[in-house]
């Protein structure tokens, strides 16, 4: 039952007739977990909380940089040496006291990702690196998690939603091939825009709101890319991989 704090701080969300007070209650009563807490992660984050998503599980491994403070908005000079779980904890509790966090700072293994993402209702693939996002991808295609994946480098950024709940929802190895090591670029080494980070770090927090709220459509069977030097966006479809290892008919 939502309260009458709860009533004026979500107000302007509840008025909206597609969330209403059912949807903010489903929010409220959510869980959501964050895999990363750098620049997509830390643009996330505090919409989710501030949404009123009532309990969030934050996991990364690594301490705020003054490399990081260029992008990672919510981390301050004050921060710098913290794990970014623990800073980014202490944000949110200022922020929004509804938003239970939990945090874990190291890198999950596969079985630990399985056996901890069963109590979730959504996962944020906010994380930089290729082997992450095939073992989460995995994780929530066996658990049947729905997955919110987004990627973010130089002035580009994309973006897709996989859910093994809907029938033939492809997966991110369907994108991917899974059986080759991907040279991935770094921002360490190419750079990365600021405001991209935001920018589609807040469009997963969308595509993760209106599944947690039951609302709208979700960027299922379509790959979104956002060029932020020409201000372009398009989407391409695509759909499952009869061969993919992970999702496929085998």
């Amino acid at each position: 039952m939502i309260n009458q704090d709860q009533l004026i701080r979500y107000s302007r969300q509840i008025l909206l007739s597609q969330i209403d007070l059912k949807g903010q209650e489903r929010l409220l009563e959510s869980k959501a977990i964050i895999l990363g807490c750098g620049g997509l992660g830390c643009a996330a984050i505090p919409i989710l909380a501030s949404s009123g998503v009532g309990h969030l599980m934050l996991v990364d491994d690594d301490c705020v940089d003054l490399s990081n403070l260029q992008r990672q908005t919510y981390y301050t000079c004050n921060d710098i040496g913290k794990l970014k779980v623990q800073a980014m904890s202490e944000f949110i509790n200022q922020q929004n006291k509804d938003v239970k966090i939990d945090t874990i700072n190291h890198r999950l293994s596969e079985d630990e990702l399985c056996s901890l993402i069963d109590n979730y209702d959504v996962i944020l693939d906010c994380s930089d690196n290729y082997k992450t996002r095939l073992m989460t991808n995995r994780a929530a295609f066996i658990k049947k998690v729905p997955l919110i994946f987004a990627s973010a480098i130089r002035f580009e950024g994309q973006l897709s939603v996989f859910d093994a709940n809907k029938p033939n929802s492809p997966c991110y190895a369907c994108l991917f091939n899974s059986d080759d090591e991907i040279e991935q670029d770094n921002c360490s080494f190419t750079g990365v825009f600021s405001p991209l980070v935001s920018t589609v770090g807040a469009m997963q927090a969308s595509e993760a709101l209106k599944i947690m709220a039951g609302i709208g459509e979700s960027a299922i069977g379509k790959l979104l890319h956002y060029n932020a030097l020409n201000f372009s966006f398009y989407s391409i479809k695509y759909d499952r991989n009869p061969c993919c290892k992970i999702c496929g008919n085998s």
